[in-house]
């Protein structure tokens, strides 16, 4: 593809495409690791009219229809909407509570065995296991994200602050446009893991020297024992994305509009189908936002049974990044689509939730299981990129591939089996999960070098990992 590169200081290019200009942040090495493909992906989304901003994070690799690592922007006011911008998995993010215990706490493999153990027991791993949480209501959650949860399952105050949002309101009418088959599917699955890349892991933190304050302040210090958790709207988020590949496949031929992507889907934001996928895509928000919160509680639960009941597990913060979200930027609103990106806000920023609105929020990056994950600020630098930045460490290669090139004794040693400092699994066989080994994504530092040095956000801390957690 012909294309002219300009450099816009350290890890920010910009790539003029036959039908737009695409941002890409990354440093000299990751930006010349990525693939043709991602630009020619990257210029079909160009072709839908009137955007305002398209730009790849470092972790960018191809997707369907779009590339995960994609921020995407319209004028709420004339601009489009695109499903396949979103992702099936609607609403996916990560979550992370802090704990009062020192790694030293849980150095010991049986103590960690044990929490394995325990976890299991209050969270499902299996895909074909549900929750017991039968006294929940599916529908009230969906309308009312975690203000639609009874009360015994918010253990305090506190989480129902420290996320992104609580609820994502909408017009509860569109409901009445959702195939019966989405909440049967969806019933039961709430507080449930999920396959793929989602987990839990137990993570130990080293902060940075440089943010040992703004750490503190958060409550965070150096050993300190967290959870992370990776997980989104599981069948509800599904079943709305698959129905709206169709739904939105029919109108654009309908309309006659035509891509080269069969599987770039977008329709204006002040059509029908825009305004019922909007309103229904927030039902899944508010969904998986409760998702990770259910986990979190059964999580609780299982660090309650082994170190007792003193362990409350607070709520550092819970952010997504497969979204379109109303935003205000340039002085009016604007959609704004991560696919596989996260909002990192800087301190001040208006969009700041109460907690956050002095310090900016906590970004949470996962790395690759065996490596290390980032707790980051956004700075204010980060406007140019409408805020975004990594969701992780990016995909180098797919499962098939992986499972062709990588061994299961490669994988072994990258998680230290057999030493002290090994990471322990749920799983007896890494041989079940060798397509999600940490030979399968990018090197997570390389793309958080690439994000500190274009100046989109700062390292607060690294999670490093002592147990991964995942589903099956």
């Amino acid at each position: 593809m012909d294309t002219i590169t300009k450099a816009h200081g350290s890890n920010h290019y910009e790539m003029e495409l036959e039908h737009g200009n695409l941002h890409v942040f990354a440093n000299t090495d990751v930006f010349q690791s990525f693939e043709n493909k991602v630009f020619e992906m990257a210029d079909n989304n160009l072709r839908i009219p009137r955007n305002v901003h398209m730009s790849y994070t470092p972790d960018a690799h191809v997707g369907i229809g779009t590339c995960i690592g994609t921020t995407a922007v319209w004028s709420m006011k004339d601009g489009f909407v695109s499903p396949s911008i979103v992702g099936v998995d609607i609403g996916c993010g990560m979550r992370v509570h802090t704990t009062s215990l020192h790694k030293r706490d849980i150095q010991d493999k049986g103590v960690r065995r044990a929490l394995i153990k325990a976890i299991e027991k209050y969270v499902p791993t299996n895909e074909r296991t549900n929750t017991n949480y039968s006294d929940i209501d599916i529908m009230n959650v969906v309308q009312n994200g975690l203000k639609g949860l009874p009360e015994k399952y918010v253990p305090n105050e506190q989480w129902l602050t420290h996320v992104e949002e609580s609820t994502f309101k909408f017009d509860h009418a569109y409901l009445e446009n959702l195939p019966a088959k989405i909440r049967k599917y969806a019933h039961g699955q709430l507080g449930t893991l999920g396959g793929g890349n989602h987990f839990i892991e137990i993570q130990y933190l080293e902060v940075a020297e440089a943010h040992k304050d703004l750490a503190a302040k958060w409550g965070l210090f150096d050993g300190q024992v967290v959870v992370m958790i990776h997980s989104g709207s599981r069948a509800w988020g599904a079943m709305l994305g698959q129905e709206f590949t169709k739904v939105f496949r029919e109108v654009m031929n309908s309309w006659g509009v035509v891509n080269p992507d069969r599987n770039l889907l977008y329709a204006p934001i002040a059509s029908h189908e825009g305004q019922t996928y909007l309103n229904l895509m927030y039902s899944a928000l508010n969904f998986a936002v409760s998702n990770r919160h259910m986990i979190a509680y059964g999580v609780r639960e299982a660090f309650r049974e082994v170190f007792g009941e003193n362990e409350e597990l607070p709520v550092l913060y819970d952010l997504m990044h497969n979204y379109a979200l109303k935003e205000f930027h340039r002085n009016q609103p604007m959609l704004v689509h991560r696919k596989g990106a996260t909002r990192a806000l800087p301190p001040g920023h208006f969009l700041n939730t109460a907690a956050y609105k002095e310090t900016g929020h906590p970004a949470l990056i996962p790395g690759s299981m065996g490596t290390s994950s980032y707790i980051m600020v956004g700075k204010e630098e980060g406007l140019k990129n409408f805020y975004s930045i990594c969701h992780g460490a990016g995909r180098a290669r797919s499962r098939k591939a992986t499972k062709e090139l990588v061994t299961a004794h490669q994988f072994a040693q990258s998680m230290k089996v057999g030493t002290d400092d090994e990471i322990l699994v749920n799983h007896r066989s890494l041989q079940t999960i060798l397509d999600e080994c940490p030979q399968a994504y990018k090197d997570v530092d390389q793309i958080i070098d690439s994000v500190v040095g274009a100046s989109l956000a700062d390292v607060v801390a690294t999670c490093k990992p002592m147990v991964a957690i995942k589903g099956v």
